[in-house]
C-alpha cells in the first residue's frame, strides 16, 4: 500500500479528520452493546446492528485479525440538533464520503472491513426480519457502536472533541485493513 498516495487522495475529500490507528488501540465494550440493546429502536432489526452483527468478543476478534485501522471523522452543522430528522439527514453524505475512502483502500490492494454510522439504511426492509441473509453484505457497513467501540477514548487520545459545539453533528467511520 503506498500510504503517501493514500493520504494525498484522503486531503480531497471533505474530512474534518483522519488518523491511522492499530486495531488493539481501540476500547471495545459491553456497555456500549447494553446501549445498542437497551436505548435503541433498531436493535434488533438489522444486520449492521446486535444481535445481528454477533457478540462483542466476536465483532471484537473480527476487527483486531486486521493490522490497520483508518478512522475518519465528518462534521456538519445544523440548525438544531434536537431535530432528529435534521441531524439524521446528513448522514447520508458521510456514507458517501466513506464509501470514497472504502474505494481509495480497494484501489491500493486492500480489502476493507467498514464500520459505519447508525444501522443501514440500503433496504427498504431489512432481510433480519424475514429470517433471511444480507441481501447486500459487500455494501452494508454495520455502525462502530454495534461493535461496542467507544470511540471517544479514541477521539481523545488522538487530540480531538466529539462535541464542537450546539448544532455540529460529528460522524465517525473505522476502516480496517491490512
Amino acid at each position: 500500500m503506498n500510504r503517501e498516495e493514500l493520504e494525498e487522495k484522503l486531503a480531497e475529500l471533505p474530512l474534518y479528520c483522519y488518523q491511522f490507528l492499530k486495531p488493539q488501540e481501540l476500547e471495545f465494550s459491553e456497555r456500549i452493546r447494553w446501549i445498542c440493546e437497551h436505548e435503541c429502536p433498531m436493535y434488533g432489526k438489522s444486520w449492521a446492528c446486535p444481535p445481528g452483527v454477533g457478540s462483542v468478543e466476536t465483532c471484537r476478534e473480527t476487527c483486531l485479525r486486521y493490522g490497520s485501522c483508518l478512522m475518519i471523522a465528518t462534521v456538519t452543522e445544523v440548525r438544531d440538533i434536537a431535530d432528529i430528522h435534521e441531524t439524521l439527514a446528513t448522514r447520508p453524505e458521510h456514507e458517501a464520503i466513506t464509501n470514497q475512502v472504502g474505494a481509495l483502500l480497494r484501489e491500493q490492494g486492500a480489502a476493507p472491513y467498514i464500520l459505519s454510522t447508525e444501522a443501514c439504511a440500503i433496504c427498504p426492509r431489512c432481510a433480519i426480519a424475514d429470517g433471511q441473509p444480507c441481501r447486500y453484505p459487500e455494501r452494508m457497513h454495520p455502525c462502530v457502536e454495534s461493535h461496542g467501540i467507544n470511540i471517544i477514548p479514541t477521539l481523545e487520545r488522538c487530540g480531538l472533541e466529539f462535541q464542537y459545539g450546539d448544532n455540529v453533528v460529528t460522524w465517525v467511520s473505522l476502516l480496517f485493513f491490512d
